[in-house]
């Protein structure tokens, strides 16, 4: 008895020396930044993580919201202003935040997102993804999930997006302070208001 009670901490404690050290290493060569990609074992270890993560009953639901042209319109606006920052509005992920995170932000027109059920995508949504950059977008009311439910329609058709709503897409993207404060420049300028009124003369 006391022989496989020893046995059990000295493997405890061999386990736990490998862990330390193995986190030393890894510590050690990748500095911790977020330039690299993760490899093929690192990458599959955060999938089969995150879908252990995911409740059964979470991963099982269905979209309530009934498929329509108005529900995917609110989904492409939530996208374009909630989520190409770092997702592109094509869903690529090649933007420049997209590419500084780490693991970088998916392709989500790619089987990896597109495979996930409609109750996974809802769930990373609502709740983020920890130790990535997915923040959770879920406010916890009624409304806020229906928006969230219209968002996953509107992902299910990012591998067929057409030139056109990608252009309308720019339009609903949020703009920078510059951006705001160039098109308040144009319209004083169209309105008279950018040109310089002629000096008054001197008074004697």
């Amino acid at each position: 008895m006391i022989r496989t009670a020893a046995a059990a901490i000295a493997g405890a404690s061999l386990l736990l020396i490998g862990g330390i050290v193995t986190a030393a290493v890894y510590l050690r060569t990748t500095g911790l930044n977020a330039r690299d990609t993760p490899g093929a074992l690192e990458t599959r270890m955060a999938r089969a993580a995150r879908r252990l993560a995911i409740p059964r009953l979470a991963r099982d639901l269905k979209n309530p919201v009934p498929e329509s042209a108005a529900a995917i319109a609110d989904g492409m606006a939530h996208f374009a202003d909630h989520c190409a920052s770092c997702h592109g509005n094509d869903g690529s992920g090649q933007t420049a935040l997209g590419r500084g995170l780490y693991p970088k932000a998916p392709d989500m027109r790619r089987p990896d997102t597109q495979k996930l059920s409609d109750g996974e995508l809802f769930y990373i949504v609502d709740n983020g993804i920890r130790f990535t950059g997915m923040p959770a977008f879920g406010i916890g009311t009624a409304a806020g999930a229906e928006s969230t439910w219209r968002l996953v329609q509107f992902i299910r058709r990012l591998p067929g997006l057409t030139a056109d709503e990608l252009e309308r897409m720019e339009g609903l993207n949020p703009r920078s302070p510059d951006e705001i404060r160039q098109e308040i420049d144009e319209q004083q300028f169209l309105q008279g208001g950018g040109e310089s009124s002629p000096a008054s003369p001197p008074q004697h």
